[in-house]
């Protein structure tokens, strides 16, 4: 039995409960059996402060007691679970070595507007901290330096809170802090002492993103660049990627809780008629926050009729016709984590003949590969895909395709599934070709879409199919993270009946 087990088995007991919570997660939360090593709890030099003056740049337990539980910096992740993380990967480092992670930039639409922020997942991953205009370092000897933006009430005023540089230290447990403003100088000392630096913020050139203008300002010849170059530079991203690969039980927990609230959703949908696409859209991002949800983890796919034959299809603005079906690919985010469904059902809440025998040859695939997610059956996600493959080969030929020549990979052009985590598509650049383990989260996603050729029967043209759910692989059993949303044809219809 694998290493993991016995936490896959805990998992599962703490998913029992998300199962029969309400549609908050309150009762969830409230039921977390969280043991904190207390050098990891923030030592919150703020306590004698009243909640209401508290101002940070983030919800935190002080100021947001219904989002956070004591001692949590994100939704269901810990202080002392980021210090674990960031020991993980000091660990990996060698001697002398240092990673150097950076805050995501903010994004603008245009000038003075700005898109949603979202934080890089690495640097979510490894500190908590939510603001733009940070840097990160964590050497081969567990110190972590936290550079922040420091507070200026002038500046919050239209902007909003900072966490500042006090904070880095008493919430985010950084060793060492500082004025991101002035990291030209914090930092020379630090890459001096280095013998290897592991980033991936951009070759650490002068140009491009907010940090490397802190770094450099305009000197591109400066003494920083100098020591850089003298330095080997290395991807941190595939180290990362190791230690990201495999969930933690509070990420599985999370996981489950975004794909819980966005399982709801998407059943809720199927019970509603819709006259377009961007009514559906509309409803079914808003049932994401009603249920729990911090918003959409991306801009949902609502594919009426042949629309659904891009797979990508975002613009959402056509009808949707009686008699067709519709595709649609959304989830919901909590605490950063993220869930990826693809569900497909009638416009009018039932199933003509051909679609049923369609849907029934996706949704057979999708069962079997739902099925292996576990680390016994020792498959990679590119083995899975050669078994999806095959099954709809077979499936399609008994309801009358000509499956010859390359017409299942016509049919079926993308990849079975994907790594889920923090980002849709978790831990980009990790095989798909190396065998699963318990932990690991992925998604299975069989689809076929019928183009209007003559090479196919003509009462299966134009559509578009595809049954998608968010899955952690077990050590003997998978754990299905999104089972709200209904898949089944009789309880598909059963929802309008």
């Amino acid at each position: 039995m694998s290493t993991r087990a016995p936490i896959l088995h805990h998992i599962r007991r703490r998913i029992l409960n998300v199962q029969h919570c309400n549609s908050s997660f309150r009762p969830l939360l409230s039921n977390r059996a969280v043991t904190l090593n207390r050098s990891f709890l923030p030592t919150r030099s703020y306590a004698s402060i009243s909640a209401s003056e508290l101002q940070f740049g983030q919800p935190l337990h002080e100021t947001h007691p219904h989002l956070l539980e004591p001692g949590e910096l994100t939704p269901g992740i810990t202080a002392q679970e980021y210090a674990q993380r960031r020991s993980r990967l000091a660990n990996r480092l060698p001697k002398n070595a240092i990673a150097i992670v950076a805050a995501a930039d903010i994004k603008y639409r245009a000038a003075g507007v700005f898109y949603e922020y979202r934080q890089d997942s690495n640097f979510f991953y490894l500190t908590g901290f939510n603001e733009p205009g940070a840097l990160a370092i964590i050497s081969d000897n567990h110190l972590f330096h936290l550079y922040v933006r420091e507070k200026d009430p002038k500046i919050e005023l239209w902007d909003g809170a900072r966490s500042g540089t006090q904070a880095a230290l008493d919430v985010f447990n950084a060793d060492e802090t500082g004025n991101i403003e002035r990291i030209k100088e914090l930092i020379l000392p630090i890459l001096s002492e280095a013998t290897e630096i592991y980033t991936d913020i951009k070759s650490l050139s002068p140009a491009g993103s907010t940090i490397t203008r802190y770094l450099y300002g305009s000197e591109p010849e400066s003494d920083l660049q100098k020591i850089i170059q003298a330095h080997k530079v290395k991807p941190l991203r595939p180290v990362l990627n190791e230690l990201r690969a495999f969930k933690s039980e509070s990420e599985v927990v999370n996981l489950r809780l975004a794909g819980q609230a966005s399982g709801r959703a998407f059943t809720d949908s199927m019970r509603q008629e819709f006259d377009t696409e961007k009514e559906l859209s509309s409803f079914l991002q808003y049932q994401f926050q009603v249920n729990g949800c911090s918003g959409s983890a991306f801009v949902p796919v609502v594919g009426g009729g042949r629309n659904a034959l891009s797979i990508h299809y975002t613009r959402n603005d056509d009808v949707l016709r009686d008699g067709q079906l519709v595709l649609v690919d959304g989830g919901g985010e909590y605490g950063g984590y993220i869930a990826d469904i693809t569900r497909t059902w009638p416009v009018n809440g039932k199933f003509t003949g051909p679609q049923r025998d369609l849907y029934t040859a996706v949704l057979n695939v999708h069962r079997t590969c739902v099925a292996l997610c576990r680390e016994d059956a020792n498959l990679s996600l590119d083995r899975l895909h050669g078994i999806a493959e095959k099954g709809l080969k077979e499936q399609l030929q008994q309801i009358g395709f000509d499956m010859s020549g390359d017409a299942v990979r016509t049919l079926f052009p993308h990849h079975l599934g994907h790594y889920v985590g923090l980002d849709v598509h978790d831990c980009a650049g990790y095989p798909r070709s190396v065998n699963l383990k318990a932990g690991q989260c992925i998604t299975i996603e069989p689809g076929i879409y019928v183009p209007n050729d003559e090479r196919w029967p003509e009462h299966f043209r134009g559509i578009g199919i595809r049954i998608e759910d968010s899955v952690c692989v077990g050590d003997e059993h998978p754990i299905v993270l999104t089972m709200e949303a209904v898949k089944e044809i009789d309880d598909i219809e059963a929802l309008r009946s």
